[in-house]
């Protein structure tokens, strides 16, 4: 069955595209909770009008992205932590912080776009953080945790 999905749905697609998914699953789960409506041939005359419109505007976000990854690329962070003698860091390190230090050197990331690759972090050390700055451009960083 053919829909248009009306928000993003993980491992189906992206809000106002028309995905092809089984009858059962569009019709017991994503069009009861409003995720999606059926694609008829009106409704996809209306996706299509949507589309037109939604591209410029999706061109120019993809464009801020893609000069916020410049920014990130040559990017020094480190994180200073409360550590013990053998540098075990009392607590750990989150997005928050990686967010924090990134605020603080001028770039604006949304916690909810920052995925560590080895948490939970609780030693001194070099780590790999992917930042997800538009749904087709994301940039890996790195950064450095120090004991204060």
């Amino acid at each position: 069955m053919e829909i248009i999905l009306k928000q993003d749905v993980e491992n189906v697609g992206h809000k106002n595209e028309i995905v092809t998914v089984k009858d059962g699953y569009a019709n017991n789960y994503l069009i009861p909770r409003g995720m999606a409506i059926m694609a008829t041939p009106s409704a996809k005359k209306m996706y299509e009008e949507i589309a037109r419109q939604r591209a410029h505007k999706e061109e120019k976000e993809k464009e801020k992205a893609e000069e916020l990854a410049k920014q990130l690329e040559g990017l020094n962070l480190v994180i200073g932590a409360k550590t013990s003698s053998k540098g075990k860091i009392f607590g750990s390190i989150n997005t928050l912080q990686i967010a924090e230090e990134l605020r603080n050197q001028g770039i604006e990331v949304d916690r909810k776009n920052i995925e560590i690759k080895d948490e939970p972090i609780k030693e001194v050390g070099t780590y790999t953080a992917t930042i997800k700055l538009h749904r087709e451009v994301s940039r890996d960083i790195t950064f450095e945790v120090k004991g204060e």
